[in-house]
């Protein structure tokens, strides 16, 4: 282990040594490393390393690296499958059930009891650009963004919602949406609802936080440096965005407001129901403090993450694909001939405002982060590493009580992740989904289409501002025909 020694020269002058203060508390983590190379660097280097280093939570990101490695490799309690009563099935729904969830839905957002918390902290990368992925357009024929469409279904439910309580407007309901970005994206995503002038929403019922940022580690546990000057850091995982909220002071907004219902989602998924009534009046009836929209999975080996129960009576939770063996990914439910561990996890949850302040306490107190081999920028060139992370998931074994609710995925799950040409999850597959399931839409309020290329391949898009979800679309569509593919607006 290097340690700086006690003196250094600068041309003729003598190097001071690093802040003791600074150097003493790296000691007491383990952590002096950092400032090793201190007399290699320039006077403005010296200032920026401490200043990265005074920007950290020391004690916190000790403890979380501590609580994080002790815990790998510790024995989880079993999984079993999901309690058939926890789960709302697509095929035991009744429309009963579906139009009485719908109004109380509208009514507590009419009363403005519903936020909405949209995960945004990653770039598309792996969708060939360096933007936030939000501001991705899949290819639609309105050439929307991933954030117009799911900002003009906000409007779309608000008009809905007003409607549905004979508000004078639509601008009498407002939902308040709080975007999480990161480091990378925050810039870039404020830049660009400012510039589309927030899509019709109203500037003040939007709010950008920043996820945090943990250092990245080595195997055993100590700071990995990206330059002389700068401790490597990665995002904490969209999970991050319960200690961020708690930071940020979010969650007291969010009661000042009267808030008590948080819709949480993705960015990447180009059919997400935003602020959906029905799912909202699912949980309210329901009176739980969690519960995540599912779909089946389509095969026992898709790469999916599924709910389970861990230990008898115990919380349901999320295990990634990768900790399910094969045996119990293909073993089937005798009386129901559905897969045992069949729903599938798609980052659309629900939470009481209550049980936030909960999760953001217990995940802090608990400190438990996923570690995750990655190769980190280092002095060194690329080295192998520890990113640490929590995921958003890691909510549910603190719910009390969480209800699941089944999706179509051909009607609620798009995911755009990897480019177009890669085998699942593309830009041009979300558009499809799109399109057929407008297409759907149209067809039964009584619309015709006509196409020159295969109806399998094209389609209409309707404007979010026109249907939420496929209501209201009579007056517009019976005995038209529309040439696919189009977007339908007013």
């Amino acid at each position: 282990m290097r340690e700086p020694s006690s003196v250094g020269f600068e041309g003729n002058g003598i190097v001071s040594p690093p802040p003791q203060a600074l150097l003493e508390r790296l000691k007491d983590y383990g952590q002096e490393d950092a400032f090793a190379l201190w007399y290699e660097l320039s006077p403005d280097e010296r200032d920026l390393l401490v200043k990265d280093i005074e920007s950290l939570d020391l004690s916190r990101i000790d403890r979380i690296i501590r609580c994080s490695l002790r815990s790998q490799g510790l024995p989880a309690a079993a999984i079993e499958p999901v309690p058939e009563s926890s789960v709302s099935t697509v095929d035991e729904r009744s429309q009963e059930d579906r139009e009485r969830w719908w109004k109380m839905g509208l009514k507590a957002i009419s009363d403005g009891k519903l936020a909405v918390l949209l995960l945004s902290g990653g770039q598309g990368t792996r969708l060939g650009s360096s933007d936030p992925k939000g501001c991705f357009n899949v290819g639609l024929p309105s050439g929307k963004s991933l954030f117009q469409l799911q900002a003009e279904r906000i409007l779309c439910v608000q008009r809905l919602a007003a409607q549905a309580t004979n508000e004078n407007s639509a601008s009498s309901v407002q939902i308040h949406w709080y975007i999480m970005t990161s480091p990378f994206t925050d810039e870039a995503t404020r830049k660009f609802f400012e510039s589309h002038k927030f899509f019709g929403l109203e500037a003040e019922q939007v709010t950008f936080f920043q996820q945090g940022t943990i250092p990245c580690v080595s195997k055993d546990g100590r700071f990995i440096m990206e330059t002389p000057y700068r401790v490597a850091k990665a995002p904490d995982g969209n999970g991050g965005v319960y200690s961020a909220l708690k930071s940020t002071k979010l969650l007291e907004d969010m009661a000042s407001k009267g808030i008590k219902y948080i819709d949480c989602y993705g960015v990447d998924n180009a059919l997400v129901r935003v602020a959906d009534p029905t799912f909202l009046g699912y949980f309210i009836d329901k009176g739980v403090a969690a519960a995540a929209k599912v779909v089946r999975k389509a095969y026992p080996q898709e790469k999916v993450g599924v709910f389970v129960r861990r230990g008898k009576g115990g919380p349901l939770t999320v295990v990634e694909y990768s900790e399910l063996d094969s045996s119990l990914a293909s073993a089937v439910n005798q009386a129901t001939g559905r897969l045992r561990f069949c729903w599938s996890n798609v980052c659309l949850h629900m939470f009481t405002l209550d049980f936030l302040n909960q999760v953001a306490n217990g995940l802090e107190k608990d400190s438990i982060y996923h570690l995750a081999e990655k190769k980190i920028p280092s002095i060194h060139g690329y080295t192998m590493g520890l990113k640490l992370e929590q995921f958003i998931f890691d909510a549910f074994p603190y719910a009390p009580t969480t209800a699941l609710f089944e999706v179509l995925r051909d009607e609620e799950f798009a995911p755009v992740k990897n480019a177009n040409g890669s085998n699942v999850d593309t830009p041009d597959s979300a558009k499809l989904l799109v399109l057929r399931l407008h297409t759907r839409w149209v067809v039964a309020a009584g619309g015709f289409l006509t196409h020159s290329v295969p109806l399998y391949a094209t389609g209409v898009e309707v404007s979010p501002l026109c249907s939420y979800a496929g209501e209201n679309l009579e007056p517009i569509c019976r005995g038209r025909t529309f040439h696919a593919p189009c977007e339908i607006t007013f």
